[in-house]
């Protein structure tokens, strides 16, 4: 390359934010926070990311050269200049690293994010939503009118600079000598106690943030020490002035790791920062959870149950699983093998000390030791869960509401387990209009006699409660579990039962709940309607009856006990999979005018034709009651409308 093009390619580079990243900065910029303190403890977390990074890539290639003499994190502060500088002799980044990561927002849901953090109306959960995205680099524009990074990846030859005043452009040049790692300097705002922004230049407030939020980092986070001004001997001799000018640094954090220090030792605000370092929550975990196994295989672990749902909890590409690592060396984030699906919101640290330092996703899979770590932090999660439930009824609420969804996974792809996952669940019943009920509570309240745990699916409660299936259960006082997550429509069939009984659907079967049902004489009455009726429908329904679970609808759909219920059916069908057609059951409801007038006249005039409309209606009815859908929706609707003009 010739002298004048090497000096073109050197020129900075002006390029644009993308423009989820430049509304992100925007917002973090101009919103109010009561604490701005945080950004060094996102700076710090990812300096010490970056070291683990380095330290593992060592491990996995020997060929790569990269000093790991000494890692460490260095806070530099410049009172004059009024600058402080993160840095990290860590893993580095490339040119393409640097825009990918800073230069936009390589994350699912983006739009979504931005979108909840505008209508957020308090700083705590601007906060909130900034920590579950992951973030944090951009909270320097909190505290900083310009932002400068000065990074080489480990093994290259070449370093970047990156630096931005986050109004929605930054430069990016090559830099030649620039050490492996990564610098961050903020050039600081001015103090201003109003706006909660304090002197960050100020060694005793860059202290105490690093106690707070850092402490427990396994790498040593350095400053220079403080030294008082020379006296008079210093300053009149050269060397004790070259002696000064070389600041002293020293290790301002404890560097012990929370999971292998006795629990009397670790107080819950340092578990709670430590529990924010890892998962990029700026909320409290709702509960801690400490496993120490010793004997055939050791493991420390030290798990978080989180207090509020990530946004993510449910999408596909969504991280997952806890941080592994080996006789205190980080090996992976989101160690899937770990920790089941349904437990996935499960946040926290497994510290192995029998596994190689090699080892990679694909062998954890199939790793014997692993497995074993695995069943014992489901029950041990599973068992804190079911403690709570019986003593802080308020936090199993809370635990419930933002979790229960998921962990109702488990009752599916945990056979194992199922009876622990049945016993912490909760579910909306017609027992409170507002309080769930644990399975244990609903069968002490069962009626003497009473066999099966009855329940209804449906998409929201308030459809369920309307429904004419529980008209007969209500009227004799039959408990009926509401429920209505898509999940409950899976495993409802999978799952024998609690405490030997058996879950029985009240839409589905023949209900046998004594004393009412149909005598000889109504269904020797009815049989001619009845056939006529299920000759007249069987393009619809399999079969029409007299029923025993209506007391003031005229009718309703009912499936027999294998058949697949109409909202599974719908999620079927929304996926894409072909079903054939299944038909259900019309019951009727024998003490109904509509039903009793209906027999009265096809038994005065069984060829009328309106008849037909009549058992077309019937069945519209029952359909729309339960929040179904109509084949013909126009032609129910001219059906109603005509007979509604007759009656006039």
């Amino acid at each position: 390359m010739s002298q004048e093009a090497a000096t073109q390619a050197a020129q900075p580079e002006t390029l644009e934010f993308q423009s989820e990243a430049r509304q992100l900065l925007q917002l973090m910029i101009h919103s109010i926070y009561s604490n701005k303190d945080i950004f060094l403890r996102e700076l710090i977390s990812n300096a010490s990311d970056a070291l683990d990074k380095l330290r593992l890539e060592t491990y996995r290639d020997k060929d790569l050269e990269a000093d790991t003499s000494d890692l460490h994190i260095e806070l530099t502060l410049d009172k004059d200049a009024r600058t402080l500088t993160v840095r990290d002799n860590g893993i580095g980044m490339s040119r393409d690293d640097v825009v990918n990561l800073i230069g936009t927002i390589a994350k699912s849901g983006t739009a979504e994010f931005l979108r909840k953090l505008k209508e957020s109306q308090d700083a705590a959960g601007s906060q909130d939503l900034i920590g579950q995205f992951g973030v944090g680099f951009y909270a320097s524009f909190m505290v900083a009118d310009k932002v400068t990074l000065v990074t080489r990846k480990a093994g290259t030859a070449d370093g970047v600079r990156w630096e931005s005043e986050g109004e929605g452009t930054y430069t990016i040049e090559p830099v030649a000598d620039a050490p492996q790692g990564t610098a961050v300097t903020l050039h600081l705002k001015p103090a201003d106690d109003e706006d909660h922004l304090f002197d960050y230049t100020s060694e005793w407030k860059v202290r105490e943030i690093v106690k707070r939020y850092s402490d427990f980092i396994t790498w040593p986070v350095r400053m220079a020490k403080q030294t008082g001004p020379l006296d008079a001997a210093e300053e009149s001799s050269e060397e004790g002035v070259e002696e000064r000018a070389e600041p002293e640094f020293e290790t301002v954090n404890s560097r012990k790791a929370l999971w292998a220090r006795p629990s009397s030792e670790v107080s819950d605000e340092e578990y709670q920062e430590f529990y924010k370092h890892i998962s990029h929550d700026w909320n409290n975990a709702l509960e801690t959870v400490r496993m120490q196994a010793e004997g055939t295989f050791e493991y420390q672990a030290l798990l978080f149950i989180p207090s509020r749902a990530p946004m993510d909890l449910f999408m596909r590409d969504a991280k997952r699983g806890v941080q592994l690592y080996v006789k205190r060396v980080f090996i992976m984030d989101d160690c899937e093998a770990l920790m089941p699906n349904y437990l996935r919101f499960i946040k926290g640290v497994v510290d192995a000390q029998d596994l190689s330092l090699n080892v990679s996703r694909e062998i954890l899979q199939q790793d014997r030791q692993i497995r074993a770590i695995r069943r014992r932090l489901e029950k041990k999660v599973l068992s804190t869960i079911k403690t709570m439930m019986t003593e802080d009824a308020e936090k199993y609420a809370t635990f419930w509401r933002e979790f229960g969804r998921a962990v109702k996974e488990g009752l599916l792809d945990d056979p194992e387990n199922r009876p622990a996952i049945l016993d912490i669940s909760s579910f909306a019943s017609t027992h409170h209009a507002e309080k769930p009920t644990s399975l244990r509570d609903y069968v002490s309240r069962m009626k003497e006699g009473q066999e099966h745990i009855y329940y209804l699916t449906g998409e929201s409660r308030t459809v369920i409660e309307n429904s004419p299936h529980l008209e007969a259960f209500r009227a004799k006082g039959y408990e009926v579990l509401i429920l209505t997550d898509p999940v409950d429509e899976m495993w409802v069939d999978g799952v024998g039962g609690f405490e030997e009984k058996s879950f029985q659907s009240v839409a589905k079967g023949e209900v046998d709940l004594g004393g009412d049902e149909t005598s000889d004489e109504q269904k020797a009455e009815y049989e001619d309607l009845l056939k006529w009726m299920s000759a007249t429908l069987a393009d619809s329904v399999k079969e029409v009856r007299l029923s025993a679970r209506l007391t003031t609808s005229p009718s309703c759909i009912v499936g027999d006990s294998g058949d697949m219920t109409p909202t599974l059916e719908k999620m079927y069908r929304a996926m894409g999979q072909e079903l054939p057609q299944i038909k259900r059951v019309l019951e009727l409801n024998p003490e109904h005018a509509l039903v009793s007038g209906l027999r009265k006249a096809f038994a005065e005039n069984p060829a009328d034709g309106s008849l037909a409309e009549t058992a077309e209606l019937l069945h519209g009815m029952a359909l729309l009651a339960e929040g179904g859908e109509l084949a013909d929706p126009g032609r129910f609707l001219k059906l109603v409308a005509d007979r509604a003009a007759k009656a006039l």
